[in-house]
């Protein structure tokens, strides 16, 4: 596969404002990995502490809850730009098909 699906992803989600974090970064570094895997492109989020302190502090808000509203978010950019986007049953993240 080529790294156009992956340049096409990390542009849109630039021009949308989210902030992205680097390939190589730690699991525990806050924003928007992208990476490329065989399927197509991988998309995971990570919050920041303080997100994260902020989301438990509110009534009736969670992590997880935050989590979706982010992944869902992102899921609906990428599919009006086109792109097949799908939720893998074994982690949150979210994948972007590549064209068969």
């Amino acid at each position: 596969m080529s790294s156009d699906l992956l340049g096409q992803v990390r542009h849109a989600l630039i021009q949308a404002g989210f902030h992205l974090v680097h390939e190589d970064a730690q699991d525990s570094e806050p924003g928007l990995a992208v990476t490329e895997v065989a399927a197509g492109v991988l998309v995971r989020w990570t919050a920041s502490d303080g997100f994260t302190s902020l989301a438990n502090d509110q009534p009736g808000a969670s992590g997880d809850s935050m989590h979706a509203i982010v992944r869902a978010a992102v899921s609906g950019l990428l599919v009006q730009m086109g792109h097949t986007v799908t939720e893998p049953e074994d982690c949150r993240d979210l994948l972007v098909l590549a064209d068969q």
